[in-house]
């Protein structure tokens, strides 16, 4: 704060002309969301006069840091060779922002989940922390996270919020959202309605919208019907042979909740098949928003999760688990999306 300008600047320099402490300058360049905006935005218009640039190197030898996150995406069956839910590869776009105005690196690498991922990036300081998408059977990789949390492995992930008590977990709200998607169903006359998608804890996030759906119908006087629900993981293959199961069994069914787009885009597939007509005959209803749920023939009523959010939160809880900083809120909202499978409102 006395220090008068030298030559070169500084963030003393810096720290000098705007009235603040140099530490709090460091905090402003870095993005660190503990200085205000107003002071923040000084600090950067003063940094751009003095045409000063962060030394990364000096600053992350001082700070024992490398100023980078790895983000890991995990194997994912799906219908192509990316092997990656399309869901998490739209969720890409935002965590690299959020990192880009943190001034953060980012590393991306395809993993599998016998790897050792704490030793690959931060045991080995390639990376202060890791951000992880994609898991598939819980109940597995449960264990890993375990053993990341013992090891004092800086992460955090999407997933089920619920299941976690680390604030690691960035999730939706999947309960209200399943519970959301059962009141469009039921508002548009459907009365008995099945769901797509594993509703145990091996999946927690499908089970979650499961047992929204079934609260919307229990509120609306309805019984739900276990045996309308069908096992699927997330691609349209198993969509479609889920679909298919429910459709032999011989169940009259008139609504259909499916726990992700592509489930319910195989549904629409083995509704076709056999001659029933969205929504004229069934009412569909999936969950994620991916750009295909809009290209659909019908296109896809939906549920969307705060995609841009998402990314923003997951930089910013890793972060404060670097910091050993207060946890952000770790549930984002969802929202509705009506297109045409959910058809319209009718008395019967």
């Amino acid at each position: 704060m006395g220090r008068k300008p030298s030559g070169r600047p500084t963030s003393f320099d810096i720290a000098y002309r705007a009235g603040v402490s140099q530490p709090t300058v460091s905090r402003a360049l870095r993005g660190d969301k503990s200085v205000s905006p107003s002071t923040r935005e000084r600090i950067e218009e003063i940094a751009r006069e003095l045409n000063y640039t962060v030394d990364k190197n000096a600053s992350s030898l001082r700070s024992q840091r490398s100023n980078t996150i790895a983000l890991l995406f995990f194997e994912d069956q799906t219908a192509d060779e990316s092997m990656i839910n399309p869901f998490f590869l739209s969720m890409l776009g935002s965590i690299t922002r959020a990192c880009a105005n943190r001034k953060l690196d980012l590393l991306i690498s395809f993993q599998r989940m016998e790897d050792d991922w704490h030793v690959q990036y931060q045991d080995s300081h390639r990376a202060d922390g890791l951000i992880l998408l994609g898991y598939g059977d819980y109940t597995l990789y449960r264990k890993r996270l375990d053993q990341l949390e013992r090891q004092g492995t800086h992460f955090a992930r999407w997933g089920s919020v619920t299941n976690d008590s680390s604030g690691s977990t960035i999730g939706s709200d999947n309960f209200g959202a399943g519970k959301l998607a059962g009141e469009h169903l039921i508002e548009r006359g459907r009365r008995r309605l099945a769901f797509l998608g594993h509703a145990d804890d091996h999946y927690p996030e499908f089970a979650q919208r499961y047992r929204g759906m079934c609260a919307a119908m229990e509120e609306a006087g309805l019984a739900p019907d276990a045996g309308l629900q069908r096992d699927a993981i997330t691609t349209e293959e198993a969509g479609q042979a889920a679909m298919r199961s429910l459709i032999e069994s011989g169940a009259q069914f008139d609504g259909i909740f499916a726990a992700s787009d592509l489930i319910a885009i195989g549904a629409m597939r083995a509704l076709a098949e056999a001659g029933m007509t969205v929504p004229k005959d069934v009412a569909l209803v999936g969950f994620d928003d991916i750009p295909a749920a809009s290209l659909t023939s019908p296109p896809l009523t939906t549920i969307m999760q705060d995609i841009k959010g998402a990314g923003e939160r997951l930089v910013e809880t890793l972060l404060a688990k670097v910091d050993e900083r207060d946890m952000p809120d770790n549930r984002l909202p969802t929202r509705l999306i009506v297109r045409a499978s959910s058809g319209t409102a009718r008395s019967d």
